[in-house]
């Protein structure tokens, strides 16, 4: 049997092991035949290090997700630059005008409501994204895929299986012309 002898880091003499990367296995134990896979020390990751990666990692990921939440709020605060809709003499009372915004992809609907009040939404849909229609004589915006009904005077969703209100968008009168402030995303 080959052992490894002296002192090792001069704390006196270590225990007579067999030496495992010597080349005599005459007396090494039966489970060795059966797993003869080694490890060198250099190898072996310690719990402490092990459990500092973990750490690392999971901090990456932590701090990536918090990036992409924060970029996707500030994306959602910059929608919406302040322009002229329509003039206000082409939409009367109990009507709608349809244009685009915040970006030309954008489907929006502008409702003047009786009384005078001037209401716009994003004119998707909250439940799958379809159109949605004002319907003045019922006083209704109204998404003709699932039968979704929505106030006018709020965009708050009344019926059918919407559950959120339509989008807000901001808008102003300046000397006859109606302009789009900004996307509410309350």
């Amino acid at each position: 049997m080959t052992t490894t002898d002296g002192p090792q880091n001069g704390t006196g003499s270590a225990p007579d092991l067999p030496c495992l990367g010597c080349g005599d296995d005459s007396e090494l134990p039966l489970w060795r035949d059966e797993f003869p896979i080694t490890s060198s020390g250099e190898e072996h990751i310690a719990r402490r290090d092990f459990t500092r990666y973990l750490l690392t990692a999971s901090g990456v990921f932590a701090a990536g997700t918090v990036g992409a939440a924060a970029w996707a709020d500030l994306q959602r605060s910059n929608l919406g630059e302040p322009r002229p809709i329509v003039d206000l003499a082409e939409v009367p009372e109990s009507s709608e005008y349809l244009f685009r915004y915040p970006t030309e992809e954008d489907p929006a609907i502008l409702v003047h409501l009786q009384g005078g009040e001037l209401r716009a939404y994003s004119q998707r849909c909250t439940h799958l994204g379809c159109v949605v229609f004002f319907q003045p004589d019922r006083d209704r915006l109204f998404c003709p895929c699932h039968d979704g009904v929505f106030d006018p005077s709020n965009g708050d969703a009344v019926a059918g299986p919407p559950e959120r209100p339509l989008t807000r968008i901001d808008i102003d009168v300046r000397d006859g012309v109606v302009w789009a402030k900004g996307v509410d995303e309350e």
